[in-house]
C-alpha cells in the first residue's frame, strides 16, 4: 500500500501532472494512486523527489503517521 493519493492531495497535485513528470501514461500513474499497482523502488524514489517528500511518507499508512504523532 502507498499514500501517493493522499500526498498528491495534500500538495495539491494532479495525476496528470505526476504522469507527466515521470514520462507515464496517466492510466499507470492511475494504478499507483489506486494501489492496483505498486511502482518499482527506483520510482518510488523518483516520485518521493517530485512531491518533495520523504519515500517512507509514501509508505507510512494514516495510522502509523497518527501514531507517530506526524498528522
Amino acid at each position: 500500500m502507498n499514500r501517493i493519493k493522499e500526498v498528491l492531495k495534500e500538495k495539491e497535485l494532479t495525476q496528470t501532472w505526476l504522469a507527466a513528470q515521470l514520462g507515464k501514461s496517466y492510466n499507470m500513474v492511475n494504478s499507483y494512486v489506486q494501489n492496483r499497482r505498486q511502482p518499482s523502488l527506483e520510482l518510488l524514489y523518483t516520485i518521493a523527489g517530485l512531491l518533495k517528500v520523504d519515500p517512507r511518507e509514501l509508505l507510512a499508512t494514516k495510522k502509523e503517521k497518527e501514531k507517530n504523532g506526524n498528522i
